[in-house]
């Protein structure tokens, strides 16, 4: 595919900059920081509205049909503009597991509600330090899960959750509804990710994959929500490199506008190939979604995206000086998000590890 969106994407690309721009309440964010586990519920509603979580559910479903490239247009948006809820990846997480798992009657039961937001979902892979384990904690036996999935994204909130679990050892991957299942509200740089750590205690929860099979499609849902997750972090950090632009050449020191400086120049310019190089990897791996080197595309978004992020929040508090540093001046919401988005899905530790396993193995 070309590192260039047709004219229809360009289109969705538009619209959804125009609504989230026009709808985007920064002190309603502020607020939310003090806040543990509460969401911005007009963003949520205008996702919905906008048919934004039906965006890659097949029609069958509920859905509009569309691929991994126009949710990630979407997502880049929503980053841009500090989206003030995380249902977004997690929905398509767990609507990514049913697809993946082939099971027809799960996906007749949870993707309508998943399409339409009615039904808000998670996945909760990840166990201690690792994001994927092999033998998780959790256990799978006669139709029923026990015991707990810590730092669950959207686990506050979530009706429905995939679940990494083991059955005597073997990995199972199951569906499991939420209610009922208690939880523990976790605090984060971002409350308004909505963490939690779900406590199940002979939940009830329906077989979708096990062995291989099941940690193969774990492998696959977390590559396809670090893309979407890559997306947003682009959007942000574009966000903050033309914030940063902007004040440069407003802002004046010993006569002149700060950005004519070269300290300042060259960092700004630097914040600018970080976001292409971003870009450019979002878009290839949304594009490789489906082909045998998906993982390894995604493994390069999810590192090129950490990196332009974390500059760029970092780098625009810098060049504000002072001001950025100030509750008013909220650059460190997107600070907060950058560090909060660069721990989900797996770090750039495990998404290092992951690339340099592929390539090595396309050497082999």
């Amino acid at each position: 595919m070309s590192l260039l969106y047709d004219e229809g994407q360009q289109a969705i690309a538009t619209e959804s900059r125009r609504i989230a721009e026009a709808r985007s309440k920064p002190e309603a964010l502020l607020a939310l920081l003090e806040t543990q586990g509460e969401y911005d519920a007009g963003f949520w509603t205008m996702a919905t509205e906008q048919g934004w979580t039906a965006l890659a559910i097949p029609e069958e479903h509920g859905g509009l049909g569309l691929s991994l490239i126009e949710l990630g247009l979407v997502a880049f948006q929503a980053g841009r503009t500090l989206s003030g809820a995380p249902f977004l990846t997690s929905g398509y997480g767990a609507a990514r597991a049913l697809l993946e798992s082939g099971n027809a009657d799960l996906q007749g039961q949870w993707l309508p509600g998943l399409a339409s937001g009615e039904v808000i979902g998670t996945v909760a892979f990840g166990e201690a330090s690792s994001p994927l384990p092999e033998t998780p904690s959790v256990s799978f036996a006669g139709g029923k899960l026990n015991g707990s999935k810590p730092g669950v994204l959207g686990g506050v909130h979530a009706g429905l959750a995939i679940v990494l679990a083991s059955d005597g050892g073997t990995p199972v991957l199951v569906a499991a509804a939420l209610d009922g299942v208690a939880r523990t509200t976790q605090a984060t740089f971002d409350n308004t990710r909505c963490l939690a750590e779900l406590h199940f205690a002979d939940t009830p929860a329906s077989e979708l994959a096990r062995g291989q099979a099941a940690l193969d499609i774990a492998l696959t849902v977390l590559a396809a929500q670090a893309v979407v997750t890559a997306h947003e972090q682009t959007g942000g950090s574009e966000a903050l490199m033309e914030r940063a632009r902007d004040y440069a050449n407003t802002r004046r020191a010993f006569g002149q506008p700060i950005g004519g400086f070269q300290s300042v120049k060259h960092r700004i310019a630097e914040l600018y190939t970080l976001v292409e190089l971003s870009r450019a990897n979002g878009i290839h791996a949304a594009s490789r979604d489906g082909e045998a080197d998906f993982v390894k595309a995604a493994a390069a978004a999810r590192l090129s995206a950490c990196e332009a992020y974390d500059t760029s929040s970092r780098d625009c508090v810098q060049v504000h000086g002072g001001i950025g540093a100030t509750w008013e001046a909220g650059i460190h919401l997107h600070m907060r998000r950058a560090r909060s988005l660069a721990v989900e899905q797996g770090n750039s530790f495990y998404w290092e590890d992951i690339l340099v396993n592929r390539i090595l193995g396309d050497v082999a």
